[in-house]
């Protein structure tokens, strides 16, 4: 029911004009695009989709289509061939989009918001269903899969940044260059940043 508020908070923030204009993943933009692509999958999740495939029930809904101001959605099958453009510097560029939104919406926010920023690092484990998957690992665990770390805003629980590494890894593998991102780009608001982790983190 929210799917269209959800919608004009992606307009109104500047993140499907930066979605656009920063991740060039598509040669012709005919009827879609990379915006599109995105909030698609996006809003699958957020209408509860398990999976790609859940789009399919979304484009024959036509309540849905009128709250997105929308004729059509991508199908399954070229949402998936979306995803797989990406590389790892895709990736990241998408991140920065959801970033430079994420500021605009902080820049608005009352007086002493964020007057001190709390940063969480931490590494997670991420089990896969499939023992051939590339870039995956065996955790400490015993479990195959991913070991993503996480960087987020503990003030407003917002994931900052997620980068996906092999299941072995420990959690504080190559987190100093992320920890590095996370603090410009909360600086941009706030006057006091504080970064939180377990022990694995001291050497930051």
């Amino acid at each position: 029911g929210g799917i269209g508020v959800m919608h004009l908070l992606a307009k109104q923030s500047g993140l499907i004009e930066a979605i656009d204009q920063n991740l060039q993943l598509l040669k012709v933009h005919l009827p879609y695009h990379e915006s599109d692509h995105v909030l698609n999958i996006a809003y699958n999740i957020l209408s509860g989709g398990d999976c790609i495939e859940d789009i399919e029930l979304l484009r024959n809904d036509e309540v849905y289509l009128d709250a997105l101001g929308a004729q059509r959605i991508p199908d399954p099958t070229t949402a998936g061939d979306f995803t797989r453009r990406f590389d790892e510097a895709d990736i990241l560029s998408l991140q920065e989009c959801f970033n430079r939104a994420r500021v605009a919406i902080w820049k608005t926010q009352p007086k002493g918001f964020l007057k001190e920023a709390f940063i969480d690092v931490d590494g997670t484990i991420a089990g896969t269903y499939g023992e051939c998957k590339q870039g995956m690992g065996l955790s400490y665990k015993g479990i195959w899969g991913y070991a993503p770390l996480i960087v987020s805003l503990a003030n407003t629980k917002e994931v900052l940044y997620l980068v996906n590494r092999p299941g072995q890894a420990t959690s504080q593998e190559g987190s100093v260059a992320w920890i590095d991102r996370a603090v410009d780009l909360v600086t941009q608001v706030s006057g006091t940043v504080t970064i939180r982790g377990d022990t694995d983190f001291s050497h930051t």
